[in-house]
């Protein structure tokens, strides 16, 4: 039994490392594997970022385009307030020219309204002394106030014809 115990031996060494080698080759394997799922997952991690990278810029992009548009309109806005200020202006001074035009009118007219009163009593004072100056010199007054007015002549009013209506015709008098 001794030669056999030396081999006994060797084998159970053997079988011992070929134990470990199993050992170790399924810890690389599963090790592997860990390395592959950590990569795939490195890989989905960084096509995330990749992404997410992109959504950013085009959001970077939206929200410059929606300030370049804020911005024209503020402008835009501002320029409608400061034409509103200046039509409020015109009109402004349109309405003080009109009531200066209206005021000079009615100055105007109430002077012209004067001046009638002003030639209907000169015009009074006239007959008055000219028929003080009839009654001196004995003349018949020319203007005594029992004037004849000759009728006037009215337009001949043209005759419109009746004219008859047809069956089923409608009559708007």
């Amino acid at each position: 039994m001794a030669p056999s115990a030396p081999r006994t031996r060797a084998a159970a060494a053997l079988r011992m490392k070929q134990i470990a080698l199993d050992n170790q080759g399924r810890t690389i394997r599963r090790l592997r594997a860990q390395l592959a799922t950590e990569r795939r997952g490195l890989a989905a991690t960084k096509k995330e970022l990749e992404e997410t990278q992109v959504a950013l810029e085009a959001s970077y992009k939206v929200i410059a385009g929606l300030t370049e548009i804020g911005l024209s309109l503020s402008n835009n806005i501002e320029k409608m307030n400061v034409k509103k200020q200046q039509v409020r202006a015109n009109h402004v001074e349109c309405h003080q020219k009109f009531q200066a035009r209206i005021h000079e009118a009615e100055d105007s007219m109430q002077a012209q309204h004067l001046l009638i009163e002003a030639l209907v009593d000169e015009k009074d004072s006239l007959l008055q002394t000219i028929h003080g100056l009839q009654e001196a010199n004995n003349a018949p007054a020319p203007f005594d106030g029992d004037w004849e007015e000759e009728p006037e002549e009215e337009p001949e009013e043209e005759e419109i014809e009746d004219i008859p209506l047809g069956e089923g015709e409608i009559d708007d008098e």
